[in-house]
């Protein structure tokens, strides 16, 4: 298999877990990331989280508000290195988050690092959602 066949089995395993984690179960991320102190994320809900925990602890905090979601990557390019990747494109699709059913169209980029034989995501950054933000900020003020 190539190395960009091996970083879109990645990617396809990434977005597998975002889509469980768009219905509210967000415990397959774990086996898409890398586990170390500096992996980092910039979500469309804002901030950035830096260290594995903070990353695993912004996609529980979605997971737990969302439902009937999916997610998919459009536009993708995937470029590789020796031991890093990264992945450019534009996420589709939908989730309700507390009911409120709320549209994704963000461009994101990712990046992956070989690990031990295999590739595991090191950062994703995708696009702010003011939508989402506004969800998330009417939860935190009930």
């Amino acid at each position: 298999m190539s190395t960009q066949d091996e970083v879109k089995n990645a990617s396809a395993q990434f977005y597998s877990a975002l889509n469980r984690m768009a219905g509210g179960d967000g415990s397959e991320m774990s086996r898409a990331w890398s586990h170390g102190e500096t992996v980092t994320a910039m979500h469309p809900i804002g901030g950035e989280q830096v260290g594995w925990a903070a990353v695993k602890e912004s996609f529980d905090q979605v997971a737990g508000v969302a439902s009937g979601g999916h997610v998919e990557i459009a536009d993708q390019e995937i470029h590789t290195g020796e031991d890093l990747a990264y992945e450019l494109g534009t996420e589709r699709g939908h989730m309700k988050m507390a009911g409120e059913t709320v549209a994704i169209e963000q461009r994101v980029t990712n990046i992956y690092r070989r690990e031990a034989g295999q590739w595991k995501l090191v950062h994703h950054h995708a696009d702010i959602s003011p939508a989402m933000l506004e969800i998330l900020e009417r939860l935190q003020a009930a």
